[in-house]
């Protein structure tokens, strides 16, 4: 007889159903896996052994063969222990068989029968909802699988011997709870901290305001990163669809500590000394990279030019399409990566090209050369560019923070990003909630310049050989220029500053 376990295994964000199936059979004392395990998974076989004796049960001397099943899908990680080892309990008596039939099982076990957190809680409890199942999972995972459904059966224990109480009814376990972790935002770092550079602030509020890149050049100390730190205190909560969407792809990585959800978009700075793997996703496991783990967040590169150039426009199809697809030759995975590309640099080698009173001793050509490390269709990407001039420490002593802070300008990104929301549904489009997602085909339909914007949009055009693409960038910065102004209609002023940040570094 065989008795069989619902599990999964992950392609992507993807939950497969995979059907763990357990036969007991005579023969020589043995333990087959078959099915396309990786190492992980084979080594499943002795810590199922190891925990079921400390459960008090003990695997007769028989001949054992676990299939997980499709065959041809690759089966990667240790949460196929648990299903494992209910399926030869279910199969030797120790719980009825029956007790299985209504959950899908994910979960890693101790050599002790303890079970510890694994990924891909959440996906797997929205594929259970799907299929009319429950879930059955550790107990740190609980919270993270109680946010797929209100009304789905959970069973998340400690242990496999208190698991098995609870399925043959001497032992209940009570039903998780979500957790969701909440940041105050008084606790992030305020824009009143930034003495001066009104024109970035004004071009951060901005970026923020429309969801659009933003490229921050200037020397060592003017404030680039400090700039870009505190643009997560000036950015919208996210809203639950989006909150879903990265919280699927953290519980995946295995980021989603305790199971909490957080409010808060997420924000990433690698190293740039990452590798193309560590940015994009991949690996052996194809697991998502930071720019994935920054979807509806921010992906903060600094000391852009650093980076290697083959890892820097690896990013330019994400930042085109909203997702990225990782291809193998056994696997194809697409992960959403529609993130917010906020980027960093030194004006030249030695960081200073353009200082008054500062002449580099290679000329024009060390700004050159470090600048040529970013190839033209990625800088293409970027609609805001922004020249951050030094701050003096004269200009820092006796002087105190006048500006506004995070708090305020928070309230005019709130605005403008509801207007886009109202607008894009009314157009039909309600998955697009900021300028920089639209499509161009959309951004065309909803902004019509006056005949003096086409004038001066065409003039420009000519002048710096616009692209098709930094045509409608502009036009996504202007829209959103003229929703922080509560315009109904695009005019020439918010043409004007949007071109104004295109061509601040470089031509197009």
């Amino acid at each position: 007889m065989v008795t069989r376990v619902a599990t999964v295994a992950f392609n992507g964000i993807e939950a497969v159903p995979v059907d763990v199936q357990v036969q007991i059979a005579p023969g020589l004392s043995k333990f087959l896996m078959v099915g396309l395990p990786d190492k992980a998974v084979k080594e499943s076989s002795e810590r199922v052994r190891a925990a079921l004796v400390a459960s008090g049960l003990g695997l007769p001397p028989k001949r054992i063969t676990v299939n997980l099943a499709p065959a041809d899908l690759p089966k990667e990680g240790s949460h196929y222990d648990l299903p494992i080892a209910l399926g030869l309990m279910a199969a030797i008596g120790a719980i009825p068989q029956d007790a299985l039939d209504r959950y899908l099982v994910l979960g890693e076990l101790g050599l002790d029968g303890r079970l510890a957190h694994v990924g891909g809680v959440l996906p797997a409890a929205i594929a259970a909802t799907a299929r009319g199942l429950g879930i059955i999972c550790p107990t740190a995972s609980g919270p993270e699988a109680a946010w797929a459904n209100d009304d789905i059966d959970i069973v998340a224990a400690d242990s496999l011997l208190s698991l098995a109480n609870h399925l043959v009814g001497r032992q209940l376990q009570a039903r998780p709870r979500p957790v969701q972790r909440l940041i105050d935002a008084g606790t992030m770092p305020d824009l009143a901290d930034v003495r001066g550079q009104a024109v970035a602030r004004r071009a951060l509020e901005v970026a923020a305001a429309g969801g659009h890149n933003l490229l921050l050049v200037g020397p060592p100390g003017a404030g680039k990163s400090m700039l870009a730190a505190r643009l997560p205190s000036i950015l919208p909560p996210l809203e639950p669809r989006e909150l879903l969407d990265i919280s699927m792809i953290q519980s995946i990585a295995g980021e989603l500590a305790g199971g909490a959800l957080s409010d808060r978009r997420p924000f990433r700075a690698p190293h740039h000394s990452a590798s193309m793997a560590a940015l994009v996703g991949g690996g052996l496991k194809v697991r998502p990279g930071e720019a994935s783990l920054a979807h509806n967040g921010v992906l903060f590169l600094d000391e852009l030019p650093e980076f290697a150039p083959s890892v820097l426009d690896s990013l330019r199809q994400p930042l085109e399409s909203g997702e990225m697809v990782i291809a193998r030759a056994n696997a194809r995975v697409t992960y959403p990566s529609r993130f917010q590309l906020i980027a960093a640099m030194n004006p030249c080698k030695c960081g200073m090209a353009g200082t008054p009173g500062h002449t580099c001793k290679r000329g024009d050509a060390c700004a050159a050369d470090y600048q040529s490390r970013i190839s033209g269709p990625f800088l293409d990407r970027i609609d805001i560019r922004i020249d951050v001039p030094a701050v003096s420490a004269t200009d820092m002593i006796g002087s105190a923070p006048t500006a506004e802070p995070s708090s305020i300008v928070a309230q005019r990104v709130v605005m403008a990003r509801v207007r886009q929301r109202e607008r894009y549904e009314a157009a039909g489009a309600p998955d697009v909630l900021t300028n920089a997602a639209a499509s161009s085909t959309l951004i065309e339909k909803l902004v019509k310049p006056d005949r003096d914007s086409q004038t001066l949009l065409l003039m420009a055009a000519e002048r710096y050989n616009l692209s098709a693409r930094a045509y409608h960038r502009v036009l996504k910065v202007a829209r959103t220029l003229a929703d922080l102004a509560n315009a109904e209609k695009v005019a020439r002023p918010h043409i004007a500053e949007a071109l104004s940040y295109r061509l601040n570094f470089g031509a197009a």
